[in-house]
């Protein structure tokens, strides 16, 4: 009766498909003459070479996305600014070159650096991740996201599905600032890994857990007495087949209430 459709699973929908009455069915395939977009980190240290070997891409007449956490600069948060980044890049290449996209702009103005984007007047586009979703550009190539190590895994795969839309061999370039936190790398080294979605989300949600099922929360883990759906994942889908083979031959359920009860009293189970 219904059908859910999402380019990025995120753990909690993934969670959620595994509690039952859901079927998942996936599409894997890319579209015809699609290449792997080849993902590499470097030390935000080195960013003088990238801007240097960029120079190869726009002589290709291939453009640029470069993403910024920030729109202004803060003194509270060590994160580049869009603002900061799009004069940097001005003074390096030609000043014609570089166009600016960010959330506080009006759509009128968003639409016209979009259509100069598009229309190859702009080569490299600097924005905050407004442009994760809609945006469609096969002449784009290269992804650059900037303090990466802030994103989830969700949001840089999202923002990696910008480029690599044509038959050209496109690039994704996760920058990163020194003393990675764990948990940083981890999803560094599962980007560089993998370009899909479905795998992508499985990790996910194995660093993050899958939230709060019956609430709002997409993260934090919960705490259950028998199974993990996360490291259970098999036992659950035995489990609906289960459910629905005794829904099927009418079985009388009252025979279990002495079961669910003993499970409910045995904090034993817990060990």
């Amino acid at each position: 009766d219904i059908l859910l459709m999402t380019a990025t699973p995120i753990p909690r929908t993934m969670e959620l498909a595994a509690y039952g009455d859901m079927d998942i069915s996936k599409i894997s395939e890319k579209p015809k003459n699609r290449k792997e977009i080849i993902t590499k980190s470097i030390n935000i240290n080195k960013i003088d070479q990238l801007k240097e070997s960029l120079t190869k891409i726009l002589n290709k007449k291939q453009k640029i996305y470069w993403v910024c956490p920030l729109i202004d600069e803060s003194e509270k948060l060590q994160l580049q600014s869009v603002n900061s980044r799009v004069n940097d890049l001005k003074e390096y290449y030609s000043s014609n070159n570089v166009g600016l996209v960010h959330g506080q702009m009006s759509q009128e103005e968003k639409n016209d650096v979009m259509s100069k984007f598009k229309d190859n007047k702009i080569d490299i586009l600097v924005a905050t991740s407004v442009i994760e979703v809609g945006i469609d550009d096969p002449d784009a190539t290269v992804m650059i996201i900037e303090n990466s190590e802030r994103y989830g895994l969700s949001q840089l795969h999202q923002l990696r599905g910008r480029v690599g839309r044509g038959n050209k061999e496109s690039f994704c370039i996760l920058l990163f600032k020194s003393n990675l936190s764990k948990n940083a790398k981890k999803r560094i080294k599962i980007l560089k890994g993998t370009n899909d979605g479905f795998k992508i989300s499985e990790e996910d949600m194995k660093l993050r857990g899958y939230g709060d099922l019956l609430g709002f929360k997409q993260s934090g883990i919960q705490t259950f007495r028998l199974a993990d759906p996360v490291l259970h994942e098999k036992l659950f889908f035995l489990a609906e087949k289960e459910i629905k083979r005794l829904e099927m031959n009418n079985y009388d359920l009252n025979k279990f209430l002495p079961l669910l009860k003993m499970y409910d009293r045995a904090d034993i189970l817990n060990d």
